[in-house]
């Protein structure tokens, strides 16, 4: 795992400094050098006119977790971007705990692939999907 920035503890304090994913209600649960387990509680404001988690947020919860799961393995200061996201819709979910787990599939030089699974409360699999980020260098 990189130093700095790569640890359960520095990514815990990133993302309870992140406005928007205070917001969201994102934590992380778990990271390991190229995998991840975040979670967010599911409140009316993450549900669509139907009273079911809006898709944006499982999209929002697979993204972060795959662009997490790359942040382990990265140098600190070193940038990453999704530059693609496909996100597979295998069941609605409702209100509640939800889990996001992010994996490393590769880190090549400029592109790292990763995938995410999502799932509710009771385990059942709400969601599948894969990123492409685009890695950068750190400023000089």
């Amino acid at each position: 795992m990189a130093d700095g920035d790569g640890t359960t503890g520095d990514l815990r304090a990133k993302l309870e400094g992140s406005a928007f994913h205070s917001w969201a209600g994102m934590s992380v649960l778990e990271a390991a050098p190229g995998a991840i387990e975040i979670a967010l509680d599911a409140e009316p404001h993450h549900l669509n006119l139907q009273g079911l988690l809006h898709g944006g947020m499982i999209a929002t919860l697979a993204d972060t977790a795959a662009g997490l799961a790359v942040r382990t393995e990265l140098a600190p200061g070193r940038t990453h971007v999704t530059v693609s996201l496909a996100v597979q819709y295998l069941r609605p979910g409702g209100p509640g705990r939800i889990v996001g787990r992010g994996r490393v599939l590769r880190i090549g030089r400029t592109l790292a692939h990763a995938t995410a699974e999502i799932e509710d409360g009771q385990g059942r699999l709400l969601a599948t999907a894969s990123a492409t980020i685009a890695l950068g260098e750190p400023d000089p």
